[in-house]
C-alpha cells in the first residue's frame, strides 16, 4: 500500500488481513520506516538500514 509521502508500506506475510496487530515497514535507500497499522497516519520510527540490519540480527533467531 502506498501513502501520500509516497511510501509502500507492506507487513509480514505471517499476518492475517483480520488481525490489528500488525507492524508495516516501508523501505527507502538509506532509511527504514516503521509504522503501526492500526494507525497509519500516527507516528512512525525512522531508522538507518543499518540499524535495521543490526536489530534484525538479535530479533530474529539463528537457524
Amino acid at each position: 500500500m502506498r501513502d501520500m509521502t509516497g511510501l509502500e508500506w507492506f507487513k509480514s506475510s505471517y499476518s492475517g488481513n483480520d488481525g490489528p496487530e500488525c507492524v508495516e515497514v516501508a523501505l527507502t535507500a538509506e532509511h527504514i520506516h516503521i509504522r503501526d497499522s492500526k494507525t497509519a497516519d500516527g507516528d512512525r520510527l525512522t531508522v538507518s538500514a543499518d540499524t535495521w540490519t543490526s536489530f534484525l540480527s538479535h530479533a530474529v533467531p539463528r537457524v
